[in-house]
């Protein structure tokens, strides 16, 4: 009889196989774990302990193999009851009892019984399916000239719709805020009185600069003759976003790519994150700019939007 198979069969149910006048089979549940020094990633699992001292038969693997092999309860107390002396009988003699993905008793030198558990299966059925698996260290370097590489390569972009999609860029900027606050507050008398000793400074130094100009005479014998440039002005509050960007070199060679390629590029300032923005062209009609952006998207690029905005 293969008393191990039934017994871990119990161990996914029960928290104590009792196996009579022998000992018993304990479950204890331990939680996840990380071991640090190797990075090993450890599923939750019960852990398997034996006690010599609980051998009271309290009938449940004596009902399990009863109903598994259609015999009663008394034949397969005794099959059990065989089995047991025999076990005894080689635990006596020194050797080591193996209980199939259960675990080895053996007796120490002092004659105590010793129990070292199995880890081949583990009894918890909430972890079906997990494992143990190693994680690399994770190692994390900034390089600058690659991030403005990529930037200009690939130009990040926030269309209204993408910041619907991202409110954490909100709930950031307000972490930002309060961890800002505590140093802001301590450095604020400072600040005012530097702001305060500039700002007479240069009042001053306005007045002087004031007296020496009204004391100045100015007199230009050849004078050059006048230069009329035209100059085409953009205007409008519909634009076309080519795209956004954090470092302000790339934005200008943004401009220049596009304008190589016939398009009126041009930078119309900073968002309220901090990026520089690039258009196409702005416009004054409205349909003129959707018409325009339509265009835009089917030639050259599929990522442009539209922003409706007053420039000062």
């Amino acid at each position: 009889m293969q008393l191990e198979t039934y017994i871990s069969d119990l161990l996914y149910r029960y928290e104590c196989v009792v196996i009579p006048d022998f000992g018993a089979f304990l479950t204890q549940r331990e939680s996840a774990k990380i071991q640090e020094s190797t990075n090993n990633f450890y599923p939750p699992k019960k852990v398997l302990s034996f006690n010599e001292q609980i051998q009271k038969n309290d009938g449940l693997l004596v009902h399990y193999i009863s109903d598994v092999e259609k015999i009663p309860f008394e034949t397969a107390l005794n099959k059990i009851e065989k089995r047991i002396k025999s076990l005894k009988s080689y635990l006596i003699q020194g050797e080591t009892l193996t209980f199939e993905n259960i675990g080895d008793i053996y007796l120490s030198k002092e004659g105590k019984v010793q129990f070292e558990p199995s880890y081949h299966l583990n009894y918890l059925t909430d972890s079906f399916g997990l494992s143990q698996f190693v994680s690399p260290d994770i190692s994390r370097e900034v390089y600058k000239e690659e991030v403005e590489t990529l930037e200009e390569a690939v130009p990040l972009i926030i269309t209204p719709e993408k910041r619907k999609e991202r409110p954490y860029l909100r709930y950031a900027a307000i972490a930002l805020i309060a961890l800002t606050i505590g140093s802001l507050g301590m450095s604020k008398y400072y600040v005012n009185q530097i702001e305060t000793h500039n700002q007479l400074a240069q009042e001053e130094a306005n007045k002087e600069l004031d007296s020496r100009i009204q004391e100045a005479t100015f007199v230009i014998a050849n004078p050059l003759p006048a230069i009329t440039l035209n100059v085409d002005k953009q205007e409008g509050r519909y634009h076309i976003v080519a795209g956004a960007f954090r470092i302000e070199q790339n934005s200008f060679k943004k401009v220049k790519q596009l304008q190589k390629l016939g398009y009126n590029a041009r930078i119309i300032g900073v968002n309220k994150y901090g990026l520089h923005e690039v258009v196409y062209q702005s416009f004054e009609d409205r349909i003129e700019a959707l018409r325009a952006l339509r265009k835009i998207r089917y030639n050259h690029n599929r990522d442009a939007w539209l922003l409706v905005k007053e420039l000062n």
